[in-house]
C-alpha cells in the first residue's frame, strides 16, 4: 500500500487562511466612544476618564456634528446630552437608530432631569441607558463597560 502525501507551500497556506486586514486592525484598536452635548466640563471629565481607561474618544457639543461623526466614525457607543444645538439628544438618538448603518450603536442619554417620564421617552427613541446628572464616574464607567461587553 502506497501512502500519498501533499506538500503545502506557504502561498497555499496564505490563501487557505486569508483573513481581511480590516478585522485584525479593528480588533487591535480600542473601542471608540462619541461624547456629544452635555456641558463642556461634563464632556471633558467623561472624556478624560474614558481615555484613562483606554477608550478612543470623540467629543462635540453640536448635534449635527455628532451625527456626522457617528456616521463617519461608527463609534461603538454614544454618550449623549439631551440639550444640544443643531439636533437635541432625543432627535439624535431617533435618527441614529432609524438608519440601518448606525442602528446598532448603543446610546446612553445624560440629562439633568431624573423623571421616570424622561427615562421612558429616552427608551422610546432607542437609548439603551439613561443617566441623570450629577454623574457618578464609577457608575458611568460600569454602564459603558456593560454596553461594550467589557
Amino acid at each position: 500500500m502506497q501512502i500519498s502525501t501533499t506538500a503545502l507551500t506557504f502561498s497555499d497556506a496564505e490563501a487557505a487562511l486569508s483573513w481581511p486586514m480590516d478585522d485584525w486592525s479593528a480588533a487591535l484598536e480600542p473601542p471608540t466612544v462619541l461624547i456629544a452635548g452635555a456641558g463642556e466640563d461634563v464632556r471633558e471629565r467623561i472624556g478624560n476618564r474614558l481615555r484613562a481607561e483606554g477608550y478612543r474618544v470623540l467629543v462635540t457639543s453640536d448635534g449635527r456634528t455628532a451625527m456626522s461623526l457617528a456616521v463617519g466614525e461608527l463609534p461603538q457607543l454614544v454618550l449623549l446630552g439631551m440639550g444640544m444645538p443643531g439636533l437635541d439628544g432625543l432627535g439624535f438618538c431617533y435618527e441614529l437608530h432609524s438608519s440601518p448603518q448606525t442602528a446598532d450603536i448603543p446610546v446612553i442619554l445624560i440629562s439633568g432631569r431624573d423623571e421616570p417620564a424622561d427615562m421612558d421617552l429616552a427608551r422610546v427613541v432607542g437609548a439603551e441607558d439613561y443617566l441623570p446628572e450629577p454623574l457618578d464616574p464609577k457608575e458611568l464607567l460600569l454602564r459603558v463597560q456593560r454596553l461594550l461587553g467589557h
